[in-house]
């Protein structure tokens, strides 16, 4: 298959691609799963439409995608999911509009739409091996306050690390020992070496996972041996670095979509950016976000 950036200027290319992605046995209706399909002709430019020869309805390759009821063309979404994934810390809506000449309105839905179809939910298995948990706060700094673990204006983030592989992110409502030993036990297999620093809320874990080794902060202990949560804690930078130097400021409301984003970039980090992109553009079938 040619790279991305072939794609990326000709529409009928760009749809010649999708089709290559999504089917690559050749058309498959996404109404009935009928594959015998008709192709009308296309004028330069146009998208390129399919008839199904069992149900009868027109189709693209957008149906059932992300891009499916866009009025902005196909190159166009393309390269923002290329630029999305080629981009450590991210691009702002801002920036997009003023690259693709979009409103800033249309790029900041299709930056969502992007994080949307990044959700790698539902998770098919637990996570094994040398586990890191850690939890941090994401927001803006209330004047006056101190930092710690309970700052007002923040949203609590909690990340599991398996060291060496994948991480998974989650908004948590309250930082407490039940929420967190809930989505530990939800992600992590009975088997996993746990690794967290000595915050009591962590405390009798030892108990239901093979080991659960800890490190002190409060006493500046961060590395006693193989136990440490460096990995979290790098995870957790690159996230901060993302959202405090590319978009400035992210609503609790939206912040889980942004988590969908940095977990996507980080899974992927052991390919290229064009691999990166081809596994985003795969990601969109089936998934769909409307405005409202």
């Amino acid at each position: 298959m040619k790279p991305l950036s072939f794609f990326l200027q000709n529409e009928d290319e760009a749809y010649r691609f999708l089709e290559q992605v999504r089917w690559p046995d050749g058309p498959i209706c996404p109404h009935c799963g009928e594959s015998k399909v008709y192709r009308f002709k296309v004028r330069p430019g146009k998208r390129r439409v399919l008839k199904c020869a069992g149900c009868r309805k027109q189709f693209s390759a957008t149906v059932g995608t992300i891009f499916e009821d866009s009025h902005i063309q196909l190159t166009k979404w393309l390269t923002a999911l290329h630029l999305f994934c080629a981009s450590k810390k991210g691009m702002s809506a801002h920036q997009l509009h003023r690259m693709l000449g979009l409103t800033y309105k249309s790029a900041w839905f299709m930056m969502h739409r992007i994080r949307h179809a990044m959700k790698q939910t539902p998770y098919r298995d637990k996570l094994g091996g040398i586990i890191e948990a850690d939890e941090t706060f994401i927001g803006g700094k209330v004047h006056g306050q101190g930092r710690g673990r309970g700052v007002a204006n923040k949203t609590a983030v909690f990340a599991l690390v398996q060291r060496g592989g994948a991480v998974r992110s989650f908004t948590v409502s309250h930082v407490t020992a039940k929420n967190l030993k809930s989505l530990i036990r939800e992600h992590v297999d009975r088997e996993a070496q746990l690794m967290t620093d000595s915050f009591i809320l962590y405390k009798g874990l030892h108990k239901e996972f093979a080991s659960h080794d800890t490190v002190n902060h409060e006493a500046k202990e961060y590395v006693r041996g193989s136990a440490h949560v460096n990995t979290a804690e790098s995870y957790f930078s690159l996230l901060k670095r993302g959202i405090i130097g590319t978009y400035h400021h992210v609503g609790s409301r939206h912040l889980h979509r942004y988590l969908d984003e940095f977990n996507f970039r980080y899974n992927s980090r052991t390919v290229n950016d064009a691999m990166r992109s081809l596994a985003a553009v795969k990601a969109t079938e089936g998934k769909r976000l409307q405005y409202r």
